[in-house]
């Protein structure tokens, strides 16, 4: 289909590699994949160490351990559509209830209208994503964290070392493997972000918060030119598969991904 031009639904002609040709000479192209690679590069580190402390609590013998458990697994059940509608109806202003608590406290002096600037609006969107999401990598790191012995902690506890110090070289250094996982399954994930914003912010203000799967999307299924869309949706390929394959070969090279 992208080798062919012309609308959804009738009958396409054979245009070789000039849906390819035209990507090159898109704006919007190069805009929404520099969105797509903004939300990457923000939300990822994120996700992942929020994951991890999540985690660490989760299994600690603290109380309320379960409870936090709980809490950040929970939203990863809802649907995107719930998601959303929580955290649009948080950000919104004068019916919000985010900025009345911050005009309480004497944190802001007006309204802050959140969708209205590129800046707040991706705040909104990685928000609304870390608290969505942040529950399936602590569940992973939790699996990792149960498989660490528990005679390496009796052994260093005896030895003096303080919780800091079996943290740094014990729990992280076992978690390597598990870590390479789920960083690499995040990455995948953010690459193909689509459902915040275009139901908290429809890709605004103007532009400026559209991912490419979203001008796929609308390339496709509003414009009807499937061939463009489907030209689009194998370059993000593409682009996931190298960076997958670069991101492999740098944590092999000190053993990282063999756990994974």
């Amino acid at each position: 289909m992208s080798l062919r031009g012309g609308r959804l639904g009738r009958p396409q002609e054979f245009v070789g590699l000039a849906n390819y040709a035209a990507l090159f000479k898109d704006s919007y192209f190069y805009e929404a994949f520099g969105n797509t690679f903004l939300f990457v590069f923000v939300s990822t580190p994120i996700i992942v160490l929020l994951g991890l402390v999540f985690a660490l609590v989760s299994n600690s013998k603290h109380r309320g351990a379960k409870v936090v458990k709980i809490a950040a697994f929970l939203p990863y059940i809802l649907s995107i559509s719930v998601i959303t509608s929580i955290w649009v109806y948080t950000f919104k202003p004068y019916i919000g209830f985010l900025n009345s608590y911050l005009i309480r406290l004497g944190v802001v002096g007006d309204q802050v209208l959140w969708f209205d600037r590129a800046p707040l609006a991706w705040a909104t969107i990685i928000i609304a994503t870390t608290w969505w999401t942040v529950g399936f990598n602590t569940i992973l790191f939790i699996a990792g964290l149960q498989e660490i012995p528990d005679e390496l902690y009796e052994a260093s506890s005896i030895d003096g070392a303080t919780k800091w110090q079996q943290l740094k070289y014990i729990t992280l250094p076992s978690l390597k493997g598990v870590t390479v996982m789920i960083v690499l399954l995040q990455i995948i994930a953010s690459f193909k972000i689509f459902g915040q914003p275009f139901l908290m912010t429809g890709g605004g203000p103007g532009t400026s918060t559209r991912p490419l799967v979203q001008y796929i999307y609308e390339k496709g299924f509003k414009d009807w030119n499937a061939g463009y869309a489907s030209a689009m949706s194998y370059m993000l390929l593409l682009v996931i598969i190298v960076v997958a394959f670069v991101y492999n070969k740098v944590t092999s090279n000190d053993g990282g991904g063999k756990g994974a």
